[in-house]
């Protein structure tokens, strides 16, 4: 079967087919037959060398994908031939409190990834795709989609009526903000671009903020909230963006650290009295679970969810599907057809 490999550091050129052995799935695995794979920031971080789990030999590229089981191992319990699954993120973080070991292998890291023709893994690996969710949008859910879950859920607790603020509009914040408006929960939303934010608003965004007309945003956010501020706030940016993001938040309040889009230098304006004097609380989030994995499909299939897909790219157009993530052009997920 063919996969794209890559080695950590090589750049997008270094990405190239690979071909690599088919195998029957052993008991307890499942063999899955790749539809599509969507890419995370995180991967381009891994392909330039910026991912802190890097490994010196050559891995198979992404962690996000949806399938078809074609076959399944002795013992397998959970799934057949001609279910439609998506992957967790990590091969080992079932459910419970996340921890070193559970955490250590993550797809497309330190170990291969799903951006080939098919899959062999444990069954714990796998979660079942919405009825009516195709391929391409299924291979959202792994990584954004469960990112976005477990900081808004598991990590903030919020409740119908909350407030969450967005800061983009790529993966992890456009599914926050579909989850959010399922859930009845007020998102604002940052992008310096009036034509993403007029999107986002169709959406379901309650207010949009341009980051360019108004840098000074944590201002904005807290006079739409009537000085209040916002409960969570997912904090994909990273240096420049912290000390707003704290700002923004309320008394008490959650800041979820998701990534660094704009680099993970320390941000001169920010201080931990800040966290201090407004008892507020920063959490690191590393996605989640095969568990928050299925809780997330379940209420995407109750509540109807449709990810945002910007575009499709064909598999042997990986490399250019990685240019289009990194030109910072998307709104929503990137994602790559594979197979049939």
């Amino acid at each position: 079967m063919r996969a794209w490999q890559f080695k950590h550091g090589d750049r997008i050129a270094s990405l190239k087919i690979v071909q690599r052995p088919s195998r029957d799935p052993g008991p307890g695995e499942v063999r899955v037959a790749v539809r599509a794979v969507s890419l995370n920031y995180r991967d381009l971080m891994a392909v330039n060398g910026l991912y802190p789990v890097r490994v010196e030999h050559p891995v198979i590229a992404a962690s996000d994908s949806a399938g078809e089981v074609v076959a399944v191992g002795a013992g397998v319990t959970a799934f057949k031939p001609g279910d439609r699954v998506a992957n967790t993120f990590f091969q080992d973080y079932v459910d419970g409190r996340q921890t070193p070991t559970k955490s250590l292998h993550s797809f497309g890291g330190g170990i291969d990834g799903v951006l080939a023709e098919e899959l062999v893994l444990p069954e714990r690996c796998f979660a079942k795709l919405p009825q009516d969710m195709d391929y391409v949008e299924g291979s959202t859910l792994t990584c954004a989609g469960v990112t976005a879950w477990n900081a808004m859920f598991a990590i903030a607790n919020l409740q119908p009526g909350a407030r969450v603020l967005l800061l983009g509009t790529g993966g992890v914040s456009i599914w926050g903000l579909q989850i959010a408006k399922a859930a009845g929960i007020e998102a604002l939303i940052t992008s310096s671009s009036d034509e993403k934010l007029a999107k986002a608003k169709t959406l379901g965004a309650t207010h949009t903020i341009n980051y360019r007309s108004t840098p000074e945003w944590q201002h904005e956010v807290l006079r739409l909230t009537g000085g209040e501020g916002v409960d969570l706030v997912l904090e994909v940016g990273g240096e420049g963006t912290l000390s707003r993001s704290v700002a923004s938040a309320r008394f008490g309040g959650v800041v979820a650290l998701i990534g660094g889009v704009s680099g993970f230098g320390t941000d001169p304006n920010f201080s931990p009295m800040s966290l201090i004097i407004g008892a507020k609380r920063m959490e690191g989030v590393y996605v989640g679970s095969a568990e928050m994995l299925e809780k997330l499909s379940r209420f995407v299939g109750l509540t109807g969810i449709r990810p945002v897909v910007d575009k499709v790219f064909a598999f042997d157009e990986a490399p250019d599907a990685y240019r289009h993530l990194e030109s910072g052009r998307h709104f929503g997920k990137v994602s790559i057809r594979v197979g049939a």
